[in-house]
């Protein structure tokens, strides 16, 4: 009677041992190593839905969405470039084009759409859409140096914006009413010299986001 007890224990054993095996091959094919999920269908950097289609407008530089681009970001924001909406690149200083190439173009194709828009309709803190683009170009498979590099360059020498305390026009940003943002002048130019030390220093280093921005601090706000 024990043994056949111990028999019937060991198959059970076996025939769960199989199971996980089963789904550790299955995982292992189709995951990406050292990506967790956090949402459905999403990896630690989010998920894109739609893919955009745009066309070249007759002054030449800017272009016209003719599909909508949808992304949701690690948090679960989700954020969205209309049918219609016209980009430019406009959004990422020009000094970088010559780094990565232009801004639509390959891997950052998406995330710079997504950007130009978000910086086009100032309805949310500039730091909120600098940490999507960055996020937005991982999800793109943009490399860890590059995307960081461009993060800094944005944190730095972007054009920004915040919210008057004279309020008119409000929007709705996570529940709460907000105006429109003002842009901030900036002060200093783009510089070539700082952003490729900082490539320097990220490519060494692997700085988290937070650290980038304590480097960049000087000309935020």
């Amino acid at each position: 009677m024990g043994n056949v007890k111990a028999i019937k224990l060991f198959a059970l054993i076996s025939l769960l041992a199989s199971a996980f095996a089963g789904c550790a091959s299955n995982n292992g094919a189709n995951a990406q190593p050292g990506v967790a999920q956090t949402i459905p269908g999403a990896t630690k950097w989010g998920h894109y839905d739609g893919e955009p289609v745009t066309k070249w407008n007759p002054d030449g530089r800017t272009m016209t969405l003719l599909t909508e681009l949808r992304y949701t970001d690690p948090k679960g924001e989700v954020w969205t470039a209309p049918i219609g909406s016209v980009v430019d690149g406009a959004s990422i200083p020009r000094y970088l084009w010559s780094v990565m190439g232009g801004p639509f173009e390959g891997r950052y194709r998406n995330a710079s759409v997504l950007h130009d828009v978000a910086y086009g309709e100032h309805d949310r803190p500039w730091k909120d859409c600098d940490r999507m683009f960055y996020y937005a170009m991982r999800c793109s498979g943009v490399s860890a140096t590059e995307a960081k590099t461009m993060y800094y360059a944005l944190y730095k020498f972007g054009h920004h914006w915040r919210f008057p305390i004279k309020r008119a026009k409000p929007v709705k940003y996570e529940g709460e009413l907000v105006t429109r943002g003002e842009e901030i002048p900036r002060a200093i130019p783009v510089s070539p010299t700082e952003i490729n030390q900082a490539r320097s220093w990220i490519s060494n280093t692997d700085p988290s986001l937070e650290q980038i921005e304590q480097r960049a601090q000087t000309e935020a706000w």
